[in-house]
């Protein structure tokens, strides 16, 4: 690999630390509003991450950078582990005396959009504080969506293109509107996020709660400003809110700009929302049942409990509304399993995603028809488009190396000496970017607080390989990556 493209990539994420240094003033604002001196942490982080940057962005300035698939693994990898160490500094500056292990995993699980924190005691956390997490999330998302939609199907290693999807117009000529389309995606990011702000305040949060539960939401994080999450305003609409935003986060951004920008109802055709409606809904019903007959609690109220807690899992948000893992082994094993799936390709949602599912299960139905006519052809279809062997072998290995993870991720947990439970629940709900996991510790009542700084390590790589679709992380491990 030739120095130009080193350069390239130091060079862009560079201007990128430095937009991440201005976004600290934010938060900065936000302190000196509510007269905390927390402001100070974020105006010195602001100046140290940004001069680091300026010079980093001064030494490395070249030409129009190379792009090619070396260079856009290379830039994603380098992208999200500054974002990771830049969010951390004001962590660790923070009144919240927290060490590098704890900071780090804080940032990862923001910026990554996962929302397992570390932070006991968020009701009397600093309200910057509060606001970088939430802000981490947000810009995370955008960056989620961009990956998704753009960078994943150049690099054939996840996400269905939008260009592909669209109409017959734009398949010879994908880039051709792609800066209008940009600023489409960031209009309907922007408006569903006030749409959703706005929604909260009137439903009974405060301006602040609103907000920051707002971009946690559309960038299917799961943040809170209170221990208790969505429990602490106690109010079924708000989860109906939330309920429907979540969902709505969880569809291709792809599929909303065309339908919100252009309205073109054939645009919700794509079979992965089909798909992803149908079992959330089935579900949510099923444990609603379940809730209802066990713990005998009304039954708009546990179908409220019931949609809000698939919504979550399968958004991979991470809000709880109560400890659902007390409303019996059958919620808990369906918790468990949720939170493989994950939501849409193109959406900030993160796990194995719908239209995974749906390939493989027809790349199994091809075999079988296979096994009984040797001799015929069976095409392996996603809706009406023929899915081409290099995407199914890509499909194949995502899902394949995603369950070996999981598997090693676990063992490792455990010879921290955790237990069993603990163990298999983080680090799957890492690699899906969801949040809480299942157990006394990490559950939806609990937090990774306690969690040893080795494990939040481990925890802190799961979260940005399941984030960065895994394969594009490994890749850049092999030694045949760096040969020339």
């Amino acid at each position: 690999m030739n120095a130009t493209i080193y350069r390239s990539a130091i060079n862009i994420s560079a201007i990128c630390g430095l937009y991440l240094a201005a976004a600290m003033l934010v938060p900065a604002m936000v302190d000196i509003y509510y007269g905390h001196r927390d402001w100070q942490v974020f105006v010195l982080s602001a100046v140290l991450v940004g001069g680091v940057s300026l010079l980093a962005a001064a030494a490395t300035r070249s030409g129009p950078p190379p792009f090619n698939k070396k260079m856009g693994f290379l830039l994603v990898n380098l992208l999200w582990l500054v974002f990771s160490l830049v969010g951390a500094v004001p962590f660790m500056l923070s009144s919240l005396d927290m060490d590098f292990a704890k900071a780090l995993f804080e940032s990862v699980s923001a910026i990554t959009t996962t929302g397992s924190t570390v932070i006991a005691g968020l009701d009397h956390a600093p309200p910057g504080i509060l606001m970088w997490r939430s802000l981490l999330h947000w810009l995370g998302g955008i960056g989620i969506v961009a990956l998704g939609l753009f960078v994943m199907p150049y690099l054939r290693v996840g996400g269905i293109s939008f260009f592909k999807m669209e109409s017959s117009d734009t398949n010879d000529k994908p880039f051709a509107r792609i800066a209008s389309f940009t600023r489409a995606f960031v209009l309907v990011y922007v408006l569903i996020t006030l749409a959703c702000t706005l929604t909260y305040a009137v439903l009974g949060m405060s301006r602040f709660d609103a907000l920051n539960h707002a971009m946690a939401t559309v960038a299917t994080g799961g943040f809170s400003t209170h221990d208790a999450s969505f429990g602490y305003f106690n109010s079924l609409p708000l989860l109906w809110a939330g309920t429907f935003f979540m969902t709505v986060c969880s569809l291709p951004f792809s599929i909303l700009i065309v339908f919100m920008v252009r309205g073109r109802l054939d645009a919700l055709r794509d079979p992965q929302i089909g798909v992803f409606l149908a079992y959330l809904v089935a579900f949510s019903v099923a444990i609603a049942v379940y809730h209802r007959l066990n713990s005998g609690v009304p039954f708009h109220a546990a179908l409220a409990h019931s949609f809000f807690t698939v919504s979550t899992i399968l958004s991979t948000t991470g809000f709880a509304s109560e400890d659902y893992t007390l409303w019996g082994p059958f919620v808990v094993a369906m918790a468990f399993f949720m939170t493989f799936m994950g939501g849409c390709s193109g959406s900030t949602a993160g796990g194995i995603k719908a239209y995974r599912f749906i390939i493989l299960f027809n790349m199994i139905r091809t075999g079988l028809y296979k096994l009984i006519y040797p001799n015929g052809i069976h095409a392996v279809r996603y809706g009406r488009m023929t899915v081409d062997p290099e995407l199914q072998r890509a499909v194949v290995l995502f899902f394949t190396t995603y369950l070996m993870l999981w598997a090693a991720g676990s063992l490792a947990m455990s010879a921290f000496g955790y237990d069993v439970l603990t163990s298999t629940s983080a680090v799957i709900t890492a690699l899906s970017n969801v949040g809480p996991g299942i157990g006394a510790i990490i559950g939806p009542a609990g937090n990774f607080s306690t969690i040893s700084d080795p494990a939040l390590y481990l925890l802190s790589v799961m979260m940005l390989l399941g984030r960065l679709e895994v394969l594009t992380v490994l890749v850049v491990l092999t030694p045949l990556f760096w040969k020339s």
